[in-house]
């Protein structure tokens, strides 16, 4: 399966919050550099996000993550809004269920989505006390 966020560099991408504000150390872009030794990292609180806007539509059937042990999401959906839509509203809508585990998990999606412009993984809650969440790799496939 083909990585779109690392095929296709045009993407912009937004997160609910990042750990003191320090986007040097925990920043967004860790979340799609493939490095094992980096990591996005949010601050306390729920719900946290990560919001994804191709230019070009996608087609997605599946994503994968690899949470912190610990930091992992607890309750989660993936929402998608394709082009066709209005008003930007979410057109399809999945939850998904990780394990708190370091291991990179891969969920498919039911029904898989052609001409998405944007991507939302919601976490409303984390296995964390505080509902921090620490995502060291995200992927999104064709």
């Amino acid at each position: 399966m083909e990585n779109i966020l690392s095929s296709n560099k045009n993407f912009k991408c937004s997160v609910s919050s990042v750990l003191n504000k320090d986007t040097k150390q925990h920043g967004k872009q860790f979340l799609y550099d493939e490095q094992d030794d980096t990591a996005w990292s949010s601050n306390e609180g729920t719900p946290q996000y990560i919001h994804i806007e191709f230019e070009e539509l996608q087609q997605i059937s599946a994503f994968s993550f690899q949470f912190q042990g610990g930091f992992a999401a607890k309750d989660a959906k993936i929402e998608i809004q394709r082009e066709d839509g209005t008003d930007n509203k979410t057109q399809y809508e999945q939850p998904f269920y990780a394990e708190d585990i370091n291991a990179l998990q891969t969920f498919q999606l039911k029904e898989p989505q052609a001409n998405v412009k944007r991507v939302k993984f919601v976490f409303s809650s984390s296995t964390d006390f505080f509902g921090r969440i620490i995502v060291y790799n995200l992927r999104i496939f064709k």
